[in-house]
Formats: C-alpha cells, structure tokens, sequence
C-alpha cells in the first residue's frame, strides 16, 4: 500500500481506546474502531498491513529500532508517536506496547494502546526527533 502524502495538519487524538495488535513481525492483526476513526484506514485495509503503514517521515528509524529491542525481549515499551493518517494528516499518541504471549510464555504478537500525549512534551520530543533524522541522513 502506498504512503500517502504528508500534510502538515494535526488531528488530535481524544484518548477514547485506540488499540491495535500485530504479530511478531508488526503485521496488523486487530484494530479496533478508533484505529479505523483516527487513522483512516478501514479494518480490511489495516489487517496484514505492515504497522509502518502509519509511519509519519518526521519519525526516525533510530525510534522503532529502540522500540523492537524492548518489546522483543519481552518488556513493555512507551514513547511519543507522530502517526500518518490515510488522508496525509498526522496525529500524536503515547504508545504503550505489551508483548503478547502464548502458554509457554512464547512472544506471539503485540498489543499497542494509545494515551493523549502531553503537548508541551511533543515540543521537546520533536526537537528530539528531529536530531535523529539529521544524524540518519
């Protein structure tokens, strides 16, 4: 599925249940309804996506990197998440995500839940960010 466009306008995330999991290797396995409202994408469209479907240009990669040694040693990650929308838009959520497990404690996939972030914080972490991606380049 091809990337849309980014357009430089926010939609603010209400903090209503924004849940999404994915399998081990962050194909999208379950959204939930809010998933669909603020990303765009219906369910059909995001189920066996890749998650990186919602990866906003102005995230860099050195994040998700951090994310996935965390969550794939078996703990649980949080942090700040500028996400694309399907219409270009973007908005942002602190990311919780819990690593699933079967009976015998195997990861099986990953649960993400989204809080309101804090938007004097989102200043800072985009300064942040900002930095990465000038050191990837």
């Amino acid at each position: 599925m091809k990337h849309p466009t980014p357009i430089n306008e926010e939609v603010f995330f209400d903090g209503r249940s924004l849940i999404s999991e994915t399998d081990t290797k962050g194909i999208i396995t379950f959204v939930n309804r809010k998933f669909c409202e603020m990303s765009g994408y219906a369910k059909d469209e995001a189920i066996g996506q890749p998650h990186s479907l919602l990866r906003h240009p102005d995230m860099p990669k050195a994040a998700f990197e951090g994310m996935w040694k965390v969550i794939q040693d078996g703990k649980i990650w949080e942090g700040y998440v500028k996400n694309l929308r399907k219409d270009g838009k973007f908005y942002w959520v602190i990311v919780n995500i819990v690593p699933k497990k079967d009976l015998s404690g195997e990861i099986i996939g990953y649960i993400a839940s989204r809080k309101v972030p804090e938007r004097l914080r989102i200043q800072s972490i985009e300064k942040d960010y900002l930095n990465m991606l000038r050191e990837e380049a």
